[in-house]
Order: structure tokens, then sequence, then C-alpha cells
């Protein structure tokens, strides 16, 4: 049985986005994610310096493989990426060893 695999990603955005714009197209996006085999759940905060950290629940490690080679190519999740500045990113994925709440 595989373990449920936690994606975070973290970023910082585009100095032309507002925090207002990416929100909708974080909006967004989720219908994306929420569409995907194997989503489970989805959390978006920010810290105080602008970094934004996404955590993303998924069944499998092929589950988040999968959509991760999907998001790019989607209408709902395009604005969302675009929003992105590229080289702030970071992204790993772990295996869930403990979950409450």
């Amino acid at each position: 049985m595989s373990k449920h695999v936690i994606e975070t990603v973290t970023f910082k955005l585009l100095e032309s986005v507002t925090q207002a714009q990416f929100l909708e197209a974080a909006q967004q996006a989720t219908a994306f994610m929420t569409a995907c085999p194997g989503f489970l759940r989805r959390r978006l905060s920010r810290e105080g310096n602008g970094t934004w950290i996404e955590h993303v629940e998924w069944a499998s490690m092929a589950h988040a493989k999968a959509a991760a080679a999907e998001i790019g190519k989607d209408d709902r999740a395009r604005a969302f990426v675009q929003a992105i500045d590229g080289p702030s990113v970071t992204l790993a994925h772990s295996e869930l060893m403990v979950s409450a709440g």
C-alpha cells in the first residue's frame, strides 16, 4: 500500500502580480487540482516576507507526478502558474507519516 504524498512548493510571485490577482488564479487552479485523480487536500499560505507555501496531499507519488505533468497545460491553472516567479520555486515530495485534524 502506498503512503500519501505531501507536495510542498515554496515560491514568490512576479512583481507585476497583485495578491488579489494571485488568489483568484489560485481558486481557479483549485478546480484543476480537485479534478485530478488522487487529490486529497490543498493548503496555500503566505509568509510575511512574501514567500508562498503550498501543501498538496496526494494519494500516491504517481498521482502527484501525474498532476505536476499536467498543471501547466490546463486552462484552469494557467494564470496560477504564470503568476509565479519561476527561479524562486522549490519543490519537494515527502511521504506523509503523521496527520491530525
